[in-house]
């Protein structure tokens, strides 16, 4: 029966060939389409969810497989989401709940179809993160704009007189710009002087939104991530040139970026914002019911609760929401959803940190994602990074990066395995 099936290849190889192209072209536009819209969240659903949910669809419809190791991602998170699922048995009121658990399920299913679509093909990686590129610096371009009201209406990208670009909150806007600029710092490191100028003005864009968003997260995050990146970078490379060009240029991009910051502080408004928000501890923080006694009430009350609170309950509660991810899973995910977060973050970081140094293609993709994802799990103790789009997107790359490593392993393994004898 399977000698008799039509082959469409048998008749005319070279259209078929040229079809497969074509799809697998457009498919890698509409990635970089979806990646490129993360970047505009001011409502939800937002089109980053119409846009992608229509992706994931179609592509696994036509075939996008799914290893063992995407496979493992999948079944975790699908954990993770169940259990939170079973908190609203708990809940008096489950209004917004199940729309909460059906962003949490797509956020979920959109890092696995990240992670696949990298292992398919590693080239994706590029294409990524240059759309993330182009969507960060149009969006810090409208914080900055709003921030100094350039034109009729651009207050509607700033919030709480803190530039949000085209997000909803200052606190997503930040941290969403900051891989992009390790992107950027990176191509500045290892890549020909002739891009540097257009690579500083890249990098002064997202900063510059970066600072004017006002995140204390964000900005620590900024420095986190630059350091460890340069480090990780420093120990990778082996010529003490190439170490001597790495340092150098370094040093130099942070120092301009002092200058940068000393200029902007001339202006009154970002001064004493500035001032205000530098404090490591705000009022907010440390007063009576404020952000870290929340932190302990709360954890005392979810260790009494192993099915946790549900979504949003804590927030309706105390009048203001965890603000703390490792608290977070355990009010709106249960018990079973915390444990299932701590092993998908660490084994996240332990795949990430063993893989980052070996000599491959998509090596500097897998060093900025694993850098921040790291830098995202500590900034997750006072902020809640749960329906982050580009966190999981981040998390999709690390976990295909571990999965291209994997089938590299194993091709590897069959290439050094003896021939059997010929009989």
């Amino acid at each position: 029966m399977s000698s008799l099936a039509y082959n469409p290849r048998s008749d005319h190889p070279e259209q078929f060939d040229s079809r497969l192209a074509a799809m697998r072209l457009a498919g890698s536009a509409m990635i970089a389409f979806g990646v490129f819209l993360s970047g505009f969240v001011m409502s939800e659903p937002a089109p980053y969810e119409l846009i992608m949910v229509g992706q994931v669809a179609v592509w696994f419809l036509l075939g996008l497989k799914i290893s063992r190791t995407v496979a493992s991602l999948l079944v975790l998170l699908m954990i993770f989401n169940l259990s939170g699922l079973t908190t609203m048995f708990a809940m008096k009121d489950m209004s917004g709940a199940p729309m909460y658990f059906a962003v949490s399920v797509f956020l979920a299913l959109s890092s696995v179809f990240f992670a696949a679509i990298v292992e398919d093909d590693h080239r994706r990686l590029s294409l990524v993160f240059k759309a993330w590129v182009a969507a960060a610096i149009i969006t810090a371009l409208l914080g900055i704009a709003g921030y100094f009201n350039a034109f009729p209406g651009a207050h509607v990208f700033t919030r709480y007189d803190r530039a949000m670009g085209a997000f909803q909150d200052p606190n997503v806007f930040g941290p969403y710009l900051v891989a992009p600029l390790l992107y950027l710092l990176h191509r500045l490191l290892t890549g020909p002087l002739v891009r540097t100028p257009l690579l500083i003005l890249g990098i002064l864009v997202l900063a510059f939104g970066i600072f004017l968003s006002f995140s204390r997260a964000a900005w620590g995050l900024l420095v986190f991530g630059g350091a460890a990146l340069v480090v990780i970078m420093l120990l990778k490379e082996r010529t003490t040139a190439f170490r001597f060009k790495i340092l150098a240029i370094a040093i130099g991009a942070a120092l301009f970026l002092v200058l940068v910051l000393a200029v902007a502080l001339q202006f009154p408004q970002v001064s004493d914002l500035f001032t205000n928000r530098a404090r490591l501890v705000q009022e907010y923080d440390g007063a009576r019911l404020g952000r870290f006694e929340r932190h302990k009430i709360g954890f005392l009350m979810a260790m009494e609760r192993p099915l946790g609170l549900g979504p949003m309950t804590f927030g309706k509660m105390f009048g203001e929401d965890e603000h703390n991810i490792w608290l977070k899973t355990l009010t709106t995910y249960g018990w079973l959803g915390a444990v299932t977060y701590q092993i998908t973050i660490w084994s996240t970081l332990w795949f990430g940190f063993r893989y980052m140094l070996r000599e491959r293609p998509w090596q500097p993709y897998l060093m900025i994602a694993w850098v921040m994802i790291l830098g995202h799990a500590i900034i997750g103790n006072v902020i809640d990074t749960d329906h982050w789009r580009h966190f999981y997107l981040l998390l999709g790359i690390v976990w295909g990066c571990a999965a291209l490593e994997h089938r590299y392993r194993r091709s590897q393994a069959m290439n050094r395995r003896p021939a059997p004898p010929r009989t």
